[in-house]
């Protein structure tokens, strides 16, 4: 008789008993498999080269089903230390001589195929770590540097994995962020410049990119009750809101386009799939508030501007032109709507408005069609604004940035420690402005003129002056500005937003790098190597903060970088031709800048000073 072994299942601790000649035995109890196909290399081979493909992958499935099989087919842990310090070291070559610019889809499977690599995370000593380490930063440094069409082609990769490794992908990333920060010298401080914490941020944006419009989908539908990211918007990045917000404008947009044409075709009737206003300049804001408040009228709908008398086809910069224009007038200290503080240059509501509030409700309008149509408006709202927007309370702490003179002096109030407060400060329940030169004076509660400010009521003196500064002398104006803004941009999408973001749309960035925007740029007709592109970036590096900004507004029709950066804005060089005493021309609608091929970097920077300076308006075709 064969000898039988006594032993206990794996799985629910059930007592077996079974011969010692067998390989495979189940349980009994819970069914769990326990076998033995040792694999090795050689097996391998015969199995590649096996016609019979069945068994080929029933045989892989089995050796790699049972930990004594994955013991025995990988015995030699001896030699691997050495296997894949060789491995690493190869790769460690080959990322930091990719070679060619990777361009195509084609072109960065390595990259993939190497972030699939379990031998990454395989470390035992302080140096392996730390040379693991610098292999990941390089992979994620060159996959965040791939143009947007590449991180597309990556998106949809991470999107076919399953949940599970999926989150391995993210887990590997974050653990990547924690070690870099924790162990590397001086990174607590100088995170922001690290290349490597740049680089890893934006690989687990494209990770967090995976699905999100789905998950957004699914949140709004709030049916299962299951976990969403739009459940944590701190976690979700604002390119991610961003997107959310432009899908679900789109979205809205083809509901209309799809709304139109059925009446179109039902009623015989021809009805514009856009919101086309038609607008004589010498009355912007007359026609602009007669059409936008029309009840007919549907905001949700592409903006598209044409200005009387002119043609001109909107392709997105007439669009630009109009948002400026109109901002200009609105905001201009001469209408007398807004009031602008000159420390801060911000500017805020005006108490003393005689303004119609529909006027402000344009406002609100003007500033949801900017950010449904993707446009950096030139307004100057303090932070406070954006929070109201947002339904959210302002304090002292908001006044702060619209009012810093008055803020500090309320600060000074409420810190003051001696005795003589009220001879020092000499302030009573009143509140002063001034409307188109005349004192006006307002009580903050009943009979404040005859109450002084001491010790015992400051607070509630501060209180109630930073709440009429923000609110109260503002209400009807600010309701109506609000209502306009909802009106346009009103949903579930809004809610994901902090008010910082909110104003990161609107008004957008200051802070133009020149050496990343090189880095985006985009050429047709030239090369980036060419003499005459090394110039033209040369001349604007060297140009004064000033000059820089009027190119940029030369050429995209704002000032400002977009939310996201300068490393997600298109910015086009293309050829005029031939040398010549032509201009470089822009096309706001596209981003696009457009240069003959001056013989000398003199000609090319006289010729573009002249066009940036000269220009009035846009350039289209």
């Amino acid at each position: 008789m064969n000898a039988q072994i006594t032993g206990s299942c794996l799985c629910c601790d059930n007592l077996l008993r079974f011969p010692a000649t067998v390989t495979c035995f189940r349980c009994t109890v819970c069914e769990t498999d326990s076998r033995a196909e040792v694999l090795s290399l050689a097996r391998i081979v015969r199995l590649s080269t096996s016609t019979d493909q069945d068994s080929y992958e029933r045989i892989i499935v089995d050796s790699f089903a049972t930990h004594r099989a994955i013991n025995s087919s990988f015995s030699t842990l001896d030699k691997t230390p050495k296997l894949i310090g060789s491995m690493m070291l190869a790769i460690d070559k080959l990322l930091r001589r990719p070679g060619r610019r990777l361009q195509k889809p084609e072109d960065i499977r390595f990259l993939l195929i190497i972030l699939e690599n379990p031998v990454l995370q395989y470390r035992q000593t302080p140096v392996e770590i730390k040379f693991h380490h610098e292999v990941v930063a390089r992979i994620f440094g060159l996959l965040s540097s791939l143009s947007n069409e590449l991180h597309h082609f990556v998106v949809n990769w991470f999107a076919a994995m399953s949940l599970e490794i999926f989150h391995k992908r993210v887990d590997f990333v974050n653990a990547f962020i924690t070690y870099r920060i924790s162990q590397k010298d001086g990174m607590f401080e100088r995170y922001m410049t690290d290349w490597g914490i740049k680089s890893a941020a934006r690989v687990m944006a494209l990770l967090y990119y995976v699905d999100l419009i789905k998950d957004y989908t699914k949140w709004q539908e709030e049916r299962s009750g299951a976990f969403s990211f739009c459940q944590y918007p701190f976690l979700v990045s604002l390119g991610g809101k961003m997107s959310i917000m432009e899908t679900d404008a789109k979205r809205q947009m083809t509901e209309r386009f799809k709304e139109a044409f059925f009446r179109t075709a039902i009623q015989g009737l021809i009805t514009d799939p856009f919101l086309t206003l038609h607008i004589r300049r010498q009355y912007l804001i007359a026609d602009s508030l007669n059409q936008l408040q029309s009840r007919s009228i549907d905001l949700k709908k592409k903006l598209r501007i044409e200005f009387v008398g002119e043609a001109g086809v909107d392709a997105g910069g007439l669009t630009k032109e109009w948002f400026l224009l109109l901002v200009r007038h609105l905001f201009d200290s001469q209408y007398g709507m807004f009031s602008f503080d000159e420390d801060s240059l911000l500017c805020w509501i005006n108490p003393a408005s005689f303004e119609n509030v529909e006027e402000f409700r344009l406002v609100g309008i003007v500033i949801g069609l900017a950010i449904y149509n993707s446009t950096i408006l030139d307004v100057q709202f303090p932070p406070a604004c954006y929070k109201k927007l947002l339904g959210l309370s302002v304090g002292l702490e908001d006044l702060k940035p619209l009012h810093p003179s008055l803020h500090r002096g309320l600060e000074q109030l409420l810190s003051y420690e001696d005795d003589d407060l009220e001879q020092v400060f000499c302030r009573d329940f009143v509140v002063e402005y001034e409307a188109f030169g005349e004192k006006i004076k307002v009580p903050l509660v009943p009979g404040g003129d005859r109450i002084a400010v001491t010790k015992a009521n400051r607070n509630d003196f501060v209180e109630k002056l930073v709440n009429w500064i923000l609110v109260e002398s503002v209400e009807k104006q600010f309701e109506a500005f609000r209502e306009g803004f909802y009106h346009v941009c009103g949903g579930n999408a809004l809610s994901l937003f902090r008010p910082e973001e909110i104003e990161m749309i609107v008004q957008g960035g200051t802070e133009l790098d020149v050496l990343i925007l090189e880095s985006v740029a985009e050429y047709d007709g030239f090369n980036r190597d060419d003499d005459i592109m090394r110039d033209f970036w040369s001349i604007f590096g060297d140009y004064s903060a000033e000059m820089k900004r009027k190119l940029l507004m030369f050429v995209t029709g704002t000032d400002r970088i977009p939310a996201t950066g300068i490393q997600n804005m298109v910015f086009k060089i293309s050829c005029l031709g031939e040398d010549s005493e032509l201009l470089p021309i822009a096309h706001t609608c596209f981003n696009q800048i457009c240069i003959p091929k001056y013989t000398s970097k003199q000609k090319l920077e006289a010729k573009l000073y002249a066009a940036i300076n000269w220009s009035s308006g846009f350039h289209f075709k």
